[in-house]
């Protein structure tokens, strides 16, 4: 499934703190993962009319100036946006005659090379592989023009083993794969408690287990780990087998928020169609209200989408708790993406990279504008 992971490297860098995310599938959890990222809360104002849609959507019969838009995302929770927007025909509606080509992908690395190769146009996605995306093409190959997602991620663990953040000495905690969003934010998290790890093995006093989220549950239930720092629904998967919640990340985040999923596009498509970019856009957050609006029926809808790309639909005791635990808002959390990629130097897991221009907000804070909402920050990210 998802994969969101930061390229091991042997540069060693100082301190900072780490985040998050999320790979891989779920076994008994249908083949469900998700993304997710890390950092502080970028400084916006909170939008005016969270609730309202984006001003004038244009009708069936508009024409923009492509006639189709390839659109990738993961058939994950945290991608509820793409998920209840393509189900319920928000995005369809605002882009009128131009026809969506939508795409599914299992991991972050992947959606990136088919935006490179220009066989997908737009694209959700966790923040590591957007990182990586950007630094590997010198800044050349895609912005990030919106947030989607925050949260949905938790240490969850065996309650006869650890009660307390003290007993995950000697235990084996797993996270979904050697530097991606969570096994960063577990290291990061275990640093600030004193515990030492080595970044790359996993031995320390706390004994790290990359495991696929595929074989979490499994490994779970057969004692081979003792917790999992992992995201939703992983995480209420392992509940539902007894597992209990020692930690959410949201409470280690100003104001309980961090980034999951964000809004990628090629420069390219942004720079020859910003029309059609900007109507996505509205789309989102049209499907963003809708989803506050009406949080049963979009959570109805996701599911039913997740039964349609993955052949099953998650359960309602995997299901609800999951998608409570994540909020849907068209924040980027631009300074949490610059936490993100902090705390992976100081893992030693990532070169520092130059995260300037990575952002450009420009047309969602115009849609956002449109619909009376406030603008939302870059962090000092943006393009100049």
């Amino acid at each position: 499934m998802a994969s969101n992971q930061f390229p091991h490297s042997a540069a060693r860098t100082p301190a900072g703190r780490i985040r998050r995310s999320a790979v891989a599938v779920v076994a008994g959890l249908t083949a469900v993962t998700l993304l997710t990222a890390c950092g502080y809360g970028s400084k916006s104002t909170d939008n005016k009319a969270a609730g309202s849609p984006a001003a004038a959507s244009p009708s069936g019969d508009v024409k923009l100036s492509t006639d189709t838009v390839k659109i990738g995302y993961f058939a994950n929770l945290t991608h509820g946006t793409p998920l209840v927007g393509l189900k319920e025909g928000i995005f369809q509606k605002e882009l009128g005659t131009t026809q969506i080509k939508p795409q599914i992908f299992n991991a972050g690395p992947a959606e990136i090379e088919a935006l490179n190769a220009g066989s997908i146009d737009i694209g959700w996605i966790g923040p590591s592989p957007a990182i990586n995306g950007f630094t590997k093409s010198d800044g050349k190959s895609l912005k990030i023009i919106s947030g989607s997602a925050s949260g949905g991620v938790k240490l969850v663990v065996n309650p006869d083993k650890v009660t307390s953040l003290e007993d995950l000495k000697g235990k084996k905690i797993a996270t979904p794969q050697l530097g991606n969003t969570q096994d960063v934010a577990l290291l990061n998290y275990l640093s600030t408690k004193g515990f030492k790890v080595d970044a790359n093995t996993g031995a320390g006093d706390v004994s790290v287990v990359r495991t696929d989220n595929k074989v979490t549950p499994d490994a779970y239930k057969s004692g081979a780990i003792d917790g999992a720092w992992v995201p939703e629904p992983t995480a209420s998967k392992l509940v539902t087998l007894g597992a209990k919640v020692l930690l959410n990340e949201k409470s280690l985040w100003p104001d309980n928020k961090f980034v999951i999923t964000n809004i990628i596009v090629s420069q390219k498509f942004l720079k020859e169609h910003p029309d059609v970019v900007e109507a996505v856009l509205r789309g989102s957050v049209n499907t963003n209200a809708f989803i506050k609006a009406n949080p049963d029926k979009a959570k109805a809808s996701a599911n039913a989408a997740i039964k349609e790309a993955a052949g099953n639909a998650l359960e309602p005791a995997v299901l609800d708790p999951a998608w409570q635990d994540i909020d849907f808002l068209d924040d980027p959390l631009a300074g949490t993406l610059q936490s993100e990629a902090d705390h992976a130097v100081t893992a030693g897991l990532l070169k520092k990279p130059d995260l300037n221009g990575i952002y450009d907000l420009t047309l969602l804070n115009k849609v956002l504008k449109a619909a009376g909402q406030s603008a939302v920050a870059d962090a000092g990210l943006g393009t100049k």
